[in-house]
C-alpha cells in the first residue's frame, strides 16, 4: 500500500483477534519518533476476570532527529552514541526508509492465520553468548538518550494504584527501535501466560526477555499486605533501565536509579526462553507444501543487513499460494540478533537449532547470532506481505523482503 498522504483517511475492516498487539508507522524514522500505540483486544474472559490490567509500552528515545541517529549508526561517529561500533557509508535514506510503497500493514497480530507443520530436520548451530568462536557478539549499536515506559523515565515513573492481594495482568509491549529488554518483576513473582497475543503454557518466573516488536503477558498475584512493586525493563547488555511501579494506596514509593548496579546479560543467546514456551492452542499437524531458507547476514562495518545476501529491492520475494503450509527457516549468520516479523500471519515456532519443538504461536521471533529458528504457517490472504527485521536500523539498511502470497489454483 502507498503511504498515507497528508489529510488522507482510510478505513480498514479486520477481525479483532484477542490479545496484546500494537500499531505503528512502518516508515522507520516515524516509528523512531514514537508514532506508535498499544492495541489491546480483550476476550470475553478478559472482560469477566477478577483482575486488573496494566499496559507497559516501552521505547528507546533520542533528542536527535532519526536521520541523524541513523547516520551516526552507519558512520560509527557521534561522541559515543555509536556504542563503539564502526560503520560504512550511509545508504540511500529514501529506500526503504522513505519511499516505502511496498511497506504495508498497520497492526501486529491482528490478522492472519497460523499453524504448526511437519518441520524438516535441519542441522543446527548452537548460539553462544558474549563470545562466539572468538568473535564478539554485538548487542547494542546505539546509546539512546532515554528509555521510556509509557513515555516516562524512572526519574518520574508511572505509579499504578493496585489492590492488596489483587491479581494483575501485565501487558508488556516492546515498541523500541533497537533495544531488547529484560522484564524484571522483582519480588512480585509472575508467570508468563501469553506471547505476541497468544496463550502459552504458564511459565513461572520474575525475569523474561522481550525483543523489539514482541509482547509478553505476565500474571502477578500481589501480596495481601500493602506495598510497592517496581516492574523494570532492563536494557540488554547494559545498565540502563526503565519501568513503572505497582503500589497499594498509601504505600511508600521510593526513587529508583535509572542505572542498575550491573549490566543485564544478552537475551536468549542459546534460545533457552524460547525453548520453554509451548502454545496452549497448538495448531494441527499437516504436511508441509513449501519450505524456504532465509539466510540472515550483515555486519557492523559496513553497516548493511541482508536476507539471502541481498538488501530490500535487490532480491526475489519469498513465495507461497494461499492455503499452503509453509516452513520458513531463519538462519542467522551475523553477530547481531534479529527479531523477524511477518505481516498478516500468525506462525508457530517449530524448530530451534535443528531440534523440533511445538513452540509458541507468534508474529515476531528472536533469532540469536549463529542460530536457526524454523516457523510454520498457513499462507493467508493473497497479497504482498512485509517480512523484516524489527530492529529499525537493520530494516532501514536492507533487512526486509516480501512474502508474496498468490491465490490458490
Amino acid at each position: 500500500m502507498p503511504l498515507l498522504a497528508p489529510g488522507e483517511t482510510r478505513s480498514y475492516d479486520f477481525e479483532a483477534r484477542p490479545g496484546t498487539h500494537w500499531m505503528h508507522s512502518h516508515v522507520p524514522v516515524q516509528e523512531m519518533q514514537l508514532l506508535a500505540a498499544p492495541l489491546i483486544v480483550r476476550s470475553q474472559e478478559d472482560l469477566t476476570a477478577d483482575r486488573q490490567e496494566v499496559v507497559m509500552f516501552l521505547h528507546d528515545f533520542s533528542f536527535k532527529a532519526p536521520d541523524e541517529v541513523l547516520a551516526e549508526i552507519n558512520g560509527g561517529h557521534g561522541g559515543g552514541h555509536g556504542a563503539g561500533h564502526g560503520g560504512g557509508a550511509v545508504p540511500d535514506q529514501g529506500a526503504p526508509m522513505g519511499g516505502t510503497g511496498a511497506m504495508q500493514g498497520m497492526d501486529h497480530g491482528a490478522t492472519g492465520h497460523g499453524a504448526m507443520g511437519n518441520m524438516p530436520g535441519m542441522g543446527g548451530m548452537m548460539g553462544m553468548g558474549g563470545q562466539m568462536g572468538g568473535m564478539a557478539m554485538d548487542l547494542n549499536d546505539y546509546d539512546w538518550d532515554a528509555y521510556l515506559a509509557n513515555d516516562r523515565t524512572l526519574s518520574d515513573p508511572e505509579v499504578v494504584q493496585v489492590e492488596r492481594g489483587g491479581r494483575i495482568r501485565l501487558r508488556v509491549i516492546n515498541a523500541a527501535a533497537a533495544t531488547v529488554f529484560w522484564i524484571d518483576t522483582g519480588s512480585a513473582e509472575g508467570r508468563l501466560v501469553a506471547v505476541d497475543g497468544h496463550a502459552v503454557q504458564p511459565l513461572p518466573g520474575n525475569r523474561f526477555g522481550l525483543a523489539m516488536g514482541q509482547r509478553l503477558d505476565i500474571e502477578i498475584d500481589l501480596q495481601n499486605e500493602g506495598g510497592a512493586w517496581p516492574i523494570l525493563a532492563l536494557r540488554e547488555g547494559a545498565r540502563e533501565r526503565t519501568g513503572l511501579i505497582l503500589a497499594t494506596p498509601g504505600a511508600e514509593v521510593r526513587r529508583l536509579d535509572a542505572m542498575a548496579v550491573s549490566e543485564a546479560p544478552a537475551f536468549d543467546r542459546d534460545l533457552a526462553q524460547e525453548s520453554r514456551l509451548t502454545a496452549l492452542d497448538a495448531l494441527p499437524d499437516r504436511p508441509v507444501d513449501r519450505s524456504h531458507m532465509l539466510m540472515l547476514g550483515g555486519s557492523m562495518q559496513p553497516y548493511v543487513w541482508t536476507i539471502n545476501g541481498a538488501v530490500w529491492g535487490q532480491h526475489q520475494p519469498i513465495t507461497a499460494r494461499s492455503g499452503e503450509r509453509v516452513v520458513l527457516s531463519f538462519h542467522n549468520m551475523s553477530m547481531m540478533a534479529h527479531p523477524m516479523h511477518l505481516h498478516g500471519h500468525v506462525f508457530q515456532v517449530v524448530g530451534l537449532n535443528g531440534r523440533r519443538v511445538a513452540g509458541a504461536l507468534r508474529d515476531t521471533v528472536h533469532v540469536p547470532p549463529m542460530s536457526m529458528v524454523d516457523i510454520a504457517l498457513d499462507a493467508g490472504e493473497a497479497a504482498r506481505w512485509m517480512l523484516h527485521c524489527h530492529h529499525m536500523p537493520h530494516l532501514a539498511t536492507g533487512m526486509m523482503t516480501e512474502f508474496a502470497v498468490t491465490a490458490s489454483v
